[in-house]
């Protein structure tokens, strides 16, 4: 049976034995600089055309009467809060001119780090003070004592071959486990890092031009966007620019280092949408009006237990002169001062706030904000923010010698149907690479690199798939790249299909985790797998699974989705799953699926599973999708069709691995700590 966490000391003995290293790397605590650099000033006008849109197909109205604006807001004047304490230091006026390097790194961070683990080791500081600073360098702690996840960010999922190096170097000497996770924001994650390594490992990825800062913690994480961007053949415009504009901004910026929760971006380049910028807290598809290029911009987007669709805020916020920066830190502001927000951490997001008062309240309160005097104070000019990189003239010159198929193709083949697409560049492909559950060992990461570097030109991008797409692959060596892949175990076909499963990590490391998420993850692709389904609209739907409500597998979106829960059987507690049923995010539309009335024990979720497929195969109308045919056939009959599986099995010998967790061997009880996001 494969690991599914590495073994951990008592966090006594844990603590105990880091100090030491902690403290021998800490040579000195070293001075500490303030906030943001004071920009020059720049006229401040509300956006121009901006509109009043109407709320979105699928947005949910606001529950309770309407708070008015007044019994929100507070004083323009307020003092931002924010600076934060340790680790809040200024960013550079120069950006390097460096593919794939887009948060600047400073040297001082991981001294400062090394410091405070140490002070914190030592009895100094208190678990929660730490905890504060930790988050911001993207060190989040497990529910294993003793060890952390690191989480580097890779902004619109960019990354290069040397990056990929650098993976694989620091998961071979710090990461027990031996691999890296690919996640649904684009991330990179590495699990089980003793905390005395943590600095050492951020500190080797920086070399790279790796970040971790502000990964994790109530600042901005991750922005993610389109991997097709720049290539794709309906784009408006490339958001690439505007989007690492955005990043290098609002990073170590003084407003965004405490607001009331975290804040999640993303960028589109279509109305295909495919950043799904309807469940982010802000998000940008581009727009062109009169020649200029502009975004149109939508707030309050979420998944969790209160899942929201974002509302549009402004129809056209123009992009060049950085009027879609002035925008975000006017929103950023007003969230940021919503101290009613803050006690309650599941409900402190802007879609709260947004859904208490409306779109359009909201949007004055925006309006207003961009009157004060701060916004003439600001620099918003992004062309010392913009990177100076041209993916196409690195792109790989036509090869002189192609490899092709020879004698069977029909794994090419399929490879070729669901993963590579024609890029708008002509000559060029995609290759969009299935990784599975996001896993990734070091020989992989290097294998990738040498791909990047031979085949690509050195670009690819993540996905919110968990998935990878190679980018500028010359037609003529698509077969190439097959075979590369392959022979790093990574050629397997169906990625964004019904056997690319997608879930969270649960509870192999996660806090907040309920069930084994990535157990079923596994049991369910071999299940569909076992089925040999050919049938394109049944392979065309998703499976995705969160480890507990909070939505980090995308359940909510999946055509056919579950969250952790559990089943109490006299005194003992089965693990289990609540399915959710038509859920979609595709061609520009968000809908949330429907959630069951039934809790599955999570060792029949697959026999479930099998048995809506068929249901469907066998009664759906001709060409109908799944999405449309569970809207016409109602949740009653998905609950009907499982009802014997629901019901719980009696505790006995018999019926003893119903009690334990996929990818277990113990018997299962709900463990579940506090997450630190909201610390």
């Amino acid at each position: 049976m494969e690991p599914t966490s590495a073994p951990a000391r008592t966090k006594e003995a844990s603590k105990a034995a880091a100090s030491k290293a902690a403290r021998a790397k800490a040579a000195s605590k070293p001075a500490r600089t303030k906030g943001a650099t004071k920009a020059a000033a720049s006229k401040a006008a509300k956006p121009k055309g901006a509109s009043k849109a109407a709320k979105p197909k699928g947005a949910s109205k606001a529950a309770g009467p309407k708070a008015t604006e007044a019994d929100l807001e507070q004083s323009h004047d307020k003092v931002q809060r924010g600076k934060g304490p340790v680790g809040s230091r200024e960013n550079p006026e120069v950006y390097e001119d460096v593919p794939g390097h887009v948060i600047p790194i400073l040297e001082d961070e991981f001294d400062d780090f090394d410091t405070e683990a140490g002070r914190f080791l030592d009895g100094e500081t208190s678990e929660e003070q730490f905890i504060g600073f930790r988050l911001k360098q993207g060190v989040y702690g497990q529910r294993q004592p003793g060890v952390q996840m690191i989480r580097v960010k890779l902004p619109i999922g960019g990354v290069t071959p040397e990056q990929m190096d650098a993976f694989a170097s620091v998961i071979e000497k710090y990461v027990p486990l031996g691999k890296g996770h690919i996640t649904t924001r684009q991330n990179v994650q590495m699990h089980h890092v003793p905390l005395p390594d943590a600095a050492e490992l951020i500190r080797e990825i920086a070399a790279a031009g790796l970040s971790s800062r502000e990964g994790c913690g109530n600042t901005i994480r991750n922005v993610t966007g389109d991997p097709w961007a720049g290539v794709a053949a309906d784009e408006t415009f490339d958001p690439t620019p505007y989007a690492i504009a955005y990043v290098r901004y609002f990073v170590r910026h003084p407003t965004t280092q405490l607001m009331p929760r975290k804040v999640k971006t993303a960028f589109s380049c279509s109305d295909a949408d495919r950043a799904i910028t309807g469940i982010h807290d802000i998000g940008f598809i581009p727009r062109v009006r009169d020649g200029v290029r502009g975004f149109e911009v939508r707030v309050g987007g979420g998944t969790s237990i209160m899942p929201r669709i974002a509302p549009t805020l402004y129809g056209f916020v123009a992009a060049d002169d950085g009027e879609y920066l002035k925008v975000t830190e006017a929103v950023l502001r007003i969230f940021d001062r919503q101290d009613w927000l803050r006690p309650n951490r599941a409900r402190a997001r802007i879609k709260v706030l947004v859904d208490k008062i409306g779109i359009d309240a909201f949007r004055a309160m925006v309006d207003r904000e961009l009157e004060g005097s701060w916004a003439g104070e600001r620099d918003f000019s992004i062309a010392r923010l913009l990177p100076e990189v041209d993916e196409e003239a690195e792109a790989p010159a036509a090869p002189l010698n192609a490899g092709s198929p020879n004698g069977d193709r029909s794994d090419f083949d399929r490879f070729l149907a669901d993963g590579v697409e024609a890029q708008r560049q002509p000559g060029f492909s995609t290759v969009h690479v299935k990784i599975t559950r996001g896993d990734l060992t070091p020989e992989q990461f290097r294998g990738l690199g040498r791909i990047m570097r031979e085949f690509c030109g050195g670009n690819a991008r993540t996905t919110i798939d968990q998935n990878l797409v190679l980018r500028w692959v010359r037609d003529e060596s698509l077969y190439d790249v097959y075979a590369a892949l392959r022979e790093i175990g990574l050629a397997d076909a169906g990625v964004g299909t019904l056997t690319d499963v997608i879930s969270c990590p649960g509870t192999d490391s996660c806090k907040l985790g309920i069930t084994a998420s990535m157990g079923l993850n596994r049991a369910l692709q071999e299940r569909v797998e076992a089925m040999g389904i050919t049938d394109p609209l049944t392979r065309r739907i998703h499976l995705k699974m969160s480890g507990c409500p909070n939505g980090c597998g995308q359940h909510h979106i999946g055509t056919i989705g579950f969250y952790g829960a559990s089943i109490k059987v006299g005194g003992h507690t089965m693990p289990a799953y609540i399915p959710h049923i038509g859920g979609v995010a595709e061609a520009g539309e968000v809908v949330y699926g429907a959630r069951l009335k039934v809790r599955l024990p999570a060792k029949r979720v697959p026999d479930a599973v099998e048995r809506w497929l068929r249901m469907y195969e066998a009664e759906r109308d001709e060409g109908e999708e799944f999405t449309d045919f569970a809207a016409r056939v109602g949740t009653g009959r998905f609950e009907d069709e499982i009802r014997d599986l629901s019901i719980p099995a009696e505790f006995n010998l018999e019926n003893m691995l119903q009690f334990i967790d996929w990818s277990r061997r113990e018997p299962y009880q709900v463990i579940r700590g506090e997450g630190e996001c909201a610390v």
